[in-house]
């Protein structure tokens, strides 16, 4: 099996020019997508989106330069957000989409995801191939000069994803009468987002939507939604809406200033779904993160939850292999199967409006149904991801912990699939012993570790 150092849980990601992240890897990528890939033409269709990250000009170029070299031919979007290019990947009939994108990641860093020809991410088999050419380029063959592909510009691609989006809004609703704060987080909505919501009749306040290159999640969108909270309350508004910078991701804040997460926002569309007679084997899918509360609030309706690993693409895969409609993460990431193939933040919050608009309920009315448990989030940097299991010390401590807590609350540990960080999850009733206790798993980790 290839030794897979490029690809991490969510595509290929890191610090701009520093590796994986080099203009040589993506121009690599770009010649060995042209290899691995099937096409449905002569040469292969590419389409390329990208975030408002200044670094994202030069991995445009440099995969591009890689596909055009081995016969491929390119679309450029500009930036628009992930989900609209997995859309327009399918709608445009193209071999696959490319994001460049570091998601909710700060400015430095970068990333590049990409979409199969069925709008969803690559299978592992796929991305394990590219790996071996990556690790040796001159597997990758180049076209004969007048093989030689080319790119262009696609100027309409942001009407036909506004298209798509307001075509899952039902016809006989508006958002006339409501005032929404948007919050675009500096990234790939910033235009989109605004246009949308405007369309549908609401008033709108925006924030984030002045990216500069470098200020892309800066203190603004999904990781920082207490600045769309503060916002809703100084205009008086019904709803505040934060994407992050690819714009795959939604936290809602209710029109008394509280923050609305992914597991407040999938519970609200699972029971509608589930009332209505939409929601595919009665069953939500959620990651180990999702709050106990979730699965209380579900359970008692009748509704059942499946778990995975954490990452969208692991809730996907299990949807797609037992036939469920609706997942997501706690993060935000909310999953709709029957009308697209990826998280998409933009399209979850017209779900969450029109339910809004059909029941005349606010937010914090709708959002009420779930009650959170007390949970702690402890993030930090570590210089090498140790299989947990090998630390001895930290491994009895964490069991010890979980002994305690018993049903009564959960300890989950484990690194981040996409930044260098260990993350430590406690949950129960005390808050103030969570604390406690999750700053000594961490502790006992970074000692470890070393």
């Amino acid at each position: 099996m290839v030794n897979r150092h490029y690809f991490g849980t969510d595509g290929i990601r890191g610090r701009a020019n520093q590796m994986p992240m080099t203009v040589d890897v993506a121009l690599n990528l770009g010649k060995a997508l042209g290899a691995v890939l099937p096409r449905r033409g002569a040469a292969l269709k590419v389409l390329i989106g990208k975030d408002t990250r200044r670094s994202g000009y030069m991995f445009e170029s440099a995969l591009a330069a890689g596909i055009n070299a081995s016969g491929g031919e390119v679309l450029f979007t500009g930036p628009l957000p992930t989900p609209a290019i997995a859309h327009l990947t399918t709608a445009m009939r193209c071999d696959i989409g490319i994001v460049i994108s570091a998601s909710h990641n700060p400015y430095y860093d970068n990333g590049i995801k990409i979409f199969a020809a069925n709008g969803f991410k690559l299978p592992d088999d796929t991305e394990r191939e590219l790996e071996r050419y990556l690790d040796d380029p001159s597997l990758c063959q180049v076209a004969l000069t007048e093989n030689i592909g080319r790119s262009k510009r696609i100027d309409d691609a942001p009407g036909r994803y506004n298209a798509f989006i307001k075509s899952n809004f039902e016809r006989d609703l508006s958002l006339d009468g409501l005032k929404i704060v948007i919050d675009c987080a500096n990234g790939a909505a910033y235009r989109i987002a605004p246009t949308v919501l405007e369309e549908l009749g609401a008033e709108i306040v925006e924030i984030g939507t002045s990216p500069n290159g470098y200020n892309i999640n800066d203190g603004v969108g999904a990781l920082h939604p207490e600045t769309c909270a503060k916002a809703v309350l100084a205009h008086g508004a019904h709803i505040g809406i934060s994407l992050d910078g690819d714009a795959d991701r939604l936290i809602l804040v209710d029109e008394t200033g509280r923050i609305v997460d992914g597991d407040d926002t999938m519970v609200m569309l699972a029971i509608d779904l589930h009332r209505r007679g939409l929601l595919k084997r009665d069953t939500l899918v959620t990651t180990v993160m999702s709050n106990l509360g979730l699965h209380q609030a579900l359970h008692a309706r009748g509704i059942q939850t499946v778990q995975t690993a954490v990452g969208d693409r692991y809730v996907v895969e299990m949807m797609r292999a037992e036939g469920y409609s609706l997942g997501g993460e706690q993060s935000g990431h909310i999953v709709m199967l029957d009308h697209a193939t990826t998280g998409d933040g933009l399209l979850a919050a017209l779900r969450v409006l029109s339910l809004m608009q059909r029941t005349r309920e606010s937010l914090s009315s709708l959002a009420s149904v779930m009650q959170h448990l007390p949970q702690v989030l402890v993030n930090f940097a570590v210089s090498k991801k140790v299989p947990l299991s090998e630390l001895k010390d930290s491994s009895k401590l964490i069991a010890e912990i979980e002994r305690k807590y018993g049903e009564n609350g959960r300890v989950l540990v484990r690194y981040s699939g996409t930044e260098s960080k260990c993350r430590v999850m406690l949950e129960g009733e005390d808050r103030a012993l969570l604390e406690k206790d999750a700053q000594t798993i961490a502790e006992a980790i970074r000692a470890e570790i070393g």
